[in-house]
């Protein structure tokens, strides 16, 4: 018998950024190991292309990630739903983990500004991953 993968959902307004990043980050450190999913209460036409470039810095790369409109299937499936300032829009299902992430918005900022909210949610997210999936952390990395 295998023991299901925790399903992880990100959520913010626009999921142009900060959940992309987010979900890059879980995708690229956790592997199989986690389901991903990322969603916006609003979201934008396309992905914020500063956060792609923070993020391919750091060797993730998200430029062929969409932003999605958040739903309550969404919400459903996962175990874990991580919102980043999309307030009230998020369903609430008992039996699930939320978190809320106060992370500053990176639409409009400058790569110079985005890098520490990218480096901020890398930490959180090698956090989680230490809390969810324990071995799931690339050797040498630390929770």
């Amino acid at each position: 018998m295998t023991t299901p993968r925790p399903a992880v959902l990100f959520v913010c307004v626009h999921n142009a950024g900060r959940s992309q990043m987010a979900a890059g980050y879980l995708r690229h450190l956790a592997g199989d190991r986690v389901d991903v999913f990322s969603a916006g209460s609003e979201p934008a036409d396309r992905i914020n292309q500063v956060a792609v470039d923070a993020m391919a810095e750091d060797g993730v790369d998200i430029l062929g990630e969409a932003p999605r409109i958040l739903t309550t299937d969404a919400v459903r499936q996962a175990d874990v739903v991580i919102t980043m300032g999309c307030g009230d829009a998020c369903p609430v299902f008992p039996g699930k983990r939320y978190e809320d992430w106060d992370l500053t918005d990176p639409a409009g900022l400058p790569l110079d500004a985005v890098r520490p909210i990218r480096d901020d949610i890398r930490d959180r997210v090698r956090t989680l991953i230490g809390e969810l999936a324990p071995g799931a952390l690339p050797p040498g990395a630390r929770p």
